[in-house]
């Protein structure tokens, strides 16, 4: 079922203190045909899931602290700090935020920017964490020769140069693949061989791995190490240390852990979290 938002949502206040409020109720993006309008959630306030949903508008998702996970045209993504996740207009997505989540959200109507087609996950400089920040602060509908105006579109124009990043893990809609890739992400410890999942899965092992490759261009190997990374990335955004996030992956040792990570992104857990809190400052 897709929700889109709507404005004229409202909740009794009794409710809102029975169950925390969902984020997509807290406005609609969709309500103004303004170029672009920006916005923060803390999660402490909302809800942690953001069930599946579509707007006209384009989203970019920013990390300020915490993470969240979105599943949008067949792939999961992980939004760390310093980074954005954008989803083009008209893509059908979902989220789910870590308990101490704050983030940005910026809106961008279709033909606006210059930012791609599909979904990708993007640098973001202190500058433009900076110019989004400032731009909360304006109401949807500024005027087309406002400050606001001129301050959207060299915002715009410098996400369009940013630099795609690779955070996302590629789940495909057949559902053999899907049905692995809920079981390892209900539980990511599981170290059963691409043989061993081929029999759960009622298939030959050539058969999975063709498939997987096809579906997903990732052998299994390859494909189960971004699912770890993409986990991590979440739980180490979380809070959690690095030894508890090794042994629910299911790794042997807290060093075989740190050796994936760094050749996966170049960095060791603690000097990845460092250097992007240093930008933050």
């Amino acid at each position: 079922m897709e929700i889109r938002y709507s404005g004229n949502q409202s909740l009794n206040p009794v409710n809102r203190m029975l169950s925390p409020l969902p984020a997509i109720t807290a406005f609609d993006p969709d309500a103004t045909d303004g170029p672009t309008v920006a916005r923060h959630l803390d999660f402490a306030d909302y809800a942690a899931e953001v069930p599946t949903h579509v707007h006209r508008k384009g989203q970019m998702i920013l990390a300020l602290h915490g993470a969240v996970t979105c599943t949008a045209a067949d792939q999961l993504w992980i939004v760390p700090p310093n980074c954005g996740i954008w989803i083009p207009g008209g893509t059908v997505h979902s989220a789910r935020a870590t308990p101490n989540a704050r983030l940005s959200y910026l809106f961008v109507e279709p033909g606006a920017a210059r930012l791609p087609d599909h979904c990708c996950a993007l640098s973001v400089t202190p500058m433009i964490g900076a110019m989004i920040d400032r731009l909360t602060m304006e109401g949807a509908s500024y005027r087309p020769d406002s400050h606001a105006a001129r301050l959207a579109r060299v915002l715009l124009d410098e996400l369009a140069a940013m630099p795609h990043q690779r955070f996302n893990l590629p789940v495909s809609a057949n559902p053999k693949i899907s049905a692995i890739a809920d079981a390892l992400t209900s539980k990511p410890s599981d170290r059963a061989t691409q043989a061993e999942w081929a029999k759960r899965v009622a298939m030959s092992e050539r058969s999975l791995s063709r498939l997987l490759v096809r579906e997903t261009g990732l052998t299994f190997g390859h494909w189960r190490q971004q699912m770890h990374l993409v986990i991590a990335l979440r739980e180490l955004a979380g809070g959690a240390s690095v030894q508890a996030v090794a042994a629910e992956l299911g790794y042997g040792s807290v060093n075989a852990f740190i050796t994936m990570f760094q050749k996966a992104l170049g960095t060791t857990p603690a000097r990845f979290f460092s250097s992007r809190r240093e930008k933050q400052a």
